[in-house]
């Protein structure tokens, strides 16, 4: 498309091919002019116009020679490059072109035999006397059929020498066409060069000067008819912005004396224009259309965006061109958003690989293949029958860590393009940057292409590709949707142009039905340990699912299975500090350097994103850290969000873990937690699959119960605005739960009482209890101890009773406490300590509660009733949680509940005990009742 201008360059080139001389002191080029005029001489300033004729003049610098007398250059030309203004283009098709083999053959005038239908101007040269031909020469200049890899070509005679330029595009914006003369004939001296291009060579007002006729050795009489049609060759740049400039690049063979020549020259230089005019009067009416490549609600799909112009005055001689494009904004419809799928596997194009790329290069020699998302065909009126083909690249995402700007994208964005179009056959290649931005809130896509190539357009088509991994997804509902495209023409900056076109969404996800109503909520829940063997050191398993079209996953309440501990002893803690820093920090970053330490980490964390079949999996892992509010632990899931090229930063999601404090069941406080995000700097996650493993060794512990137990959650779903929790709602899910081989278990448990104080009938011992179980047996679920009857209930001593409610609000009265204990489990470092009350309730006697606070709060009540004259306490139901020891302090003397109804130095006094197993299983123990103060041999047997 950018080799539509080199025409134009090729043209200027040519009139200073010949003359051109690098500059060290005398080598240059002077007297530097490009003009454009309309048939009157005077000069064309209509923007977008067709000049009558484009004259580049330039003198190359010389000198009297002292012997010879003659003007003589300082240096040979070798190498010449003419840069035309941006915008200013030629059409290599509207004029036909000559055969190099026509070319090359001379006729009797040494002219090319050429068509004289090919000539597309004039150049008239002044030679110098250093080879020996001094004089001045008028000859023709053709256009002529290009070499693979050449967008044109121009060639003529200039001494019997047949010179060639060859006109190609600038590898960078603004793409200036570019006419090149490489080491060129040493034969002739040119001291000055007026090239003359037509803006319509079948104008018959060229017919004397056509082909043969253009020659200063034939008639003059002569005319050279041109047997084609009217059409523009030259069209002037659609754009008022300034003064046009054309730059001149030369190299010399060599310089000074040719006898004695020096070292190559260069020379650099530049000729102004006047700047364009008319620039209102350019027509300007793109049209566009946006399509997504399914019909299908929420699913994966690409993209057909097309632009059409319609631009008839491009090529007619008296109109004028349509302005350029200079920049295109293209709006989405709220609900067709980025689809995490595509993530997975992609690659990215990084600013050195599209600095590597070419015209000739092999697919992946720039940008790699994992990269290219689409495709594009590009079509210009200039180009007549020819197709560019490019491809679509993802750009390598900004790095926020980066300073120097453009390190990873133009743009310092995370959604950046290049739209890059090779033609070989040209020797094109366009690069053209592009932006997605993403409505951080809503995910809505704006696509902008700022500054395209200043070259005139007819049709482009991009194509993004579809399938299960897609880059977009559709709206959620059925129903016409809209796309709006605004265009700034290169004629009026400061305006803009806009259009819209629209597409329908006509079936559901799947192919299905269309939606209707608030959208459903049907997540799945699976949870489990790997080990099914009670007590057990496993893996947990919890897996949360959701099907496309459904409402997000926004919040997640769970109760684990009674007896599904873990054991904390050992493991470390997240400090809220390196929590905060997750927080902030990029994927990569936290991937190289994870904010939490190991000691902490308890499992993984995967999600999976997008729609369709094929999702975006991200791994993160699972740590374990202090208080989250009321909530005395919790777990932090901290997740890289690192996909493909893509790092948007780092996901901390803190759950508050709470544990009941009557059966010790772990639960999972959604309501006091993080939410699960929705979205990523404008990108919806569309969470599919979120799975969380627990599987640091010797961690979860499974219960010692074989009855068939549930874990249940609470599973939120946004509700119609994802973005408002005033209308979320739950749904709940259970999953079965069952442990085998619970008999293998033993349980054989020990337990010592002691009373120490007073031995004599009537008075009140203190009361020592100390539970032990054997490792590895079953956990003790209930509890009945009976006491001789040499141990009454001293109900006199019974002064306060906590209420219930005082109880629930921890506010009990110091009076209320007739004792104390210590509860050590392999599960803590620390025991667990507090206070024994008397709680009311509604049996005759207030209950006895074990109220334990630690790490976890451990509640269990005892009955306390009278059998025989005896006390016996009942424990029902103890929390499936395995102990190393138990041991409870009840107060004596004036405090003491226990009232002696003998001496107890007297006889040997036994407890009655019945043990329960979580498993099932019972034990009987008849464990004496030692008195402390009884002393001597004879003492202790009667005892």
């Amino acid at each position: 498309m950018r080799r539509i201008g080199l025409l134009l360059v090729l043209t200027v080139l040519l009139a200073g091919c010949l003359g051109a001389t690098p500059a060290r002191a005398a080598f240059g080029l002077s007297g530097l002019s490009v003009s454009f005029t309309e048939k009157h001489g005077t000069p064309a300033r209509q923007a977008g116009s067709h000049p009558y004729a484009m004259r580049t003049f330039f003198k190359v610098n010389s000198k009297v020679h002292p012997e010879k007398k003659v003007n003589v250059v300082d240096g040979a030309l070798r190498n010449l490059d003419v840069v035309l203004p941006p915008g200013f283009v030629g059409n290599p098709t509207a004029v036909p072109r000559c055969e190099t083999i026509d070319f090359l053959t001379s006729d009797i005038f040494s002219h090319p035999g050429c068509p004289d239908s090919s000539a597309v101007g004039q150049l008239t040269v002044k030679l110098g006397g250093g080879t020996g031909t001094e004089g001045e020469e008028t000859v023709a200049v053709y256009n002529m059929v290009p070499a693979p890899g050449i967008a044109a070509k121009l060639g003529f005679v200039v001494a019997e020498a047949p010179i060639v330029i060859e006109v190609g595009i600038a590898d960078e914006y603004p793409y200036q066409v570019v006419a090149q003369l490489r080491n060129t004939s040493q034969i002739a001296e040119v001291l000055s060069s007026d090239f003359v291009l037509w803006g319509n060579p079948a104008d018959p007002t060229h017919n004397p000067d056509r082909g043969d006729c253009g020659f200063s050795n034939f008639p003059k009489e002569a005319s050279c008819p041109a047997v084609m049609p009217q059409r523009a060759f030259l069209t002037l740049p659609r754009s008022c912005d300034g003064e046009l400039t054309t730059f001149f690049f030369a190299e010399s063979w060599w310089s000074g004396d040719p006898v004695h020549p020096g070292p190559a020259e260069f020379f650099e230089g530049e000729a102004k224009s006047p700047s364009m005019t008319g620039c209102p009067d350019l027509p300007f009416e793109p049209t566009h259309s946006a399509t997504p490549t399914t019909d299908q609600a929420e699913s994966s799909s690409g993209l057909a965006f097309d632009i059409a112009i319609e631009d008839e005055g491009i090529s007619d001689p008296e109109g004028v061109a349509a302005s350029d494009i200079l920049d295109a904004e293209v709006t989405f419809p709220v609900g067709m958003t980025v689809n995490p799928s595509v993530a997975d596997g992609l690659g990215a194009c990084s600013p050195t690989q599209v600095a590597a790329d070419s015209a000739f290069a092999a697919p992946g020699e720039g940008c790699p293949e994992s990269a290219k998302i689409g495709t594009v065909e590009v079509e210009t009126p200039v180009l007549e029958g020819k197709t560019l083909q490019g491809a679509v690249y993802v750009a390598t995402p900004d790095d926020p860590a980066t300073t120097e700007l453009g390190t990873e994208n133009p743009f310092d964005e995370l959604m950046a393009q290049y739209v890059v179009i090779r033609d070989p056959e040209l020797g094109l290649l366009v690069t053209q940057p592009g932006l997605l931005e993403a409505d951080r809130d809503t995910g809505q896509l704006i696509a902008f292409f700022p500054e395209l190539p200043p070259f005139p357009l007819s049709d482009v088509r991009l194509r993004l590709k579809g399938g299960d991994r897609g880059p977009l997804v559709t709206p959620p509902r059925c129903g016409p949707y809209e796309t709006v495209a605004d265009f700034v023409p290169t004629a009026d900056p400061g305006l803009f142009f806009s259009t819209s076109s629209s597409f329908a969404i006509g079936r559901g996800v799947g192919g299905g039905p269309c939606p209707t109503g608030p959208q459903p909520f049907e997540p799945g829940f699976r949870a489990g340990s790997l080990d099914a063997n009670a007590g057990a050191h496993t893996p947990f398993h919890m897996r949360l699912t959701r099907r496309d079209g459904d409402q997000d996953l926004t919040r997640f309440d769970a109760n684990l299975p009674p007896g599904l501990l873990a054991k904390l002893a050992g493991v470390g803690r997240c400090p809220d500090a390196a929590i905060a820093a997750a927080k902030t920090k990029t994927g990569k970053v936290e991937i190289a350097s994870p904010s939490c330490p190991a000691s902490s980490r308890i499992g993984t964390v995967r999600g999976e994103a997008g729609v369709g079949s094929q999702l975006t999996d991200v791994p993160g892992s699972l740590y374990l850290a202090g208080p989250v509010g009321k909530a005395p632990l919790s777990v932090v899931a901290i997740v890289p969000a690192v996909a493909g090229p893509f790092d948007v930063g780092t996901v901390v999601v803190r759950q508050a873990l709470r544990v009941d404090p009557l059966t010790a069941k772990v639960e999972v406080d959604g309501a006091a937690s993080d939410p699960i995000p929705h979205i990523l700097e404008g990108i919806p996650l569309r969470l599919r699959d979120v799975r969380v493993d627990m599987d640091r060794p010797n961690f979860t512990l499974t219960p010692t119960n074989c009855s068939p137990f549930v874990t249940t959650a609470s599973i939120w779903g946004g509700g119609a605005n994802v973005f408002s929790v005033a209308d979320d709602s739950p749904v709940g899910r259970q999953a079965p739960f069952q442990v085998d081989n619970c008999a293998r278990l033993g349980f054989g448990p020990r337990l010592k009482l002691k009373l120490k104080g007073g031995t004599k009938r009537g008075a009140h011992p203190a009361l020592t209890a100390t539970y032990r179980p054997r490792p590895g047996d079953a956990n003790v679920a209930s509890i009945r101890t009976r006491l001789p009857r040499s141990a009454f209930l001293e109900q006199a001593h019974i002064r306060t009773i906590c209420t219930r409610v005082q109880f629930a609000a921890d506010s009990c009265p110091k009076g209320s406490v007739y004792g104390h204990v210590t509860a050590t489990t392999p599960l803590l470092e620390e025991p667990l300590k507090g206070s024994v009350y008397l709680r009311s309730s509604d049996n005759d006697l207030p209950d006895m509660v074990l109220d334990l606070h630690g790490l976890v709060d451990v509640e269990v009540a005892a009955r306390i009733d009278s059998v025989r004259g005896g006390i016996r306490a009942t424990f029902p139901k103890a929390p499936d949680a395995p102990l190393t020891k138990v041991v409870l302090r009840m107060q004596g003397a004036k405090k003491g509940l226990i009232v002696n109804s003998t001496n107890l130095c007297a006889s040997t006094s036994r407890a009655r005990v019945v043990l329960g197993a979580q498993n099932g299983k019972r034990k009987s123990l008849r464990p004496v009742v030692e008195a402390a103060g009884c002393g001597g041999k004879s003492a202790g047997k009667r005892r």
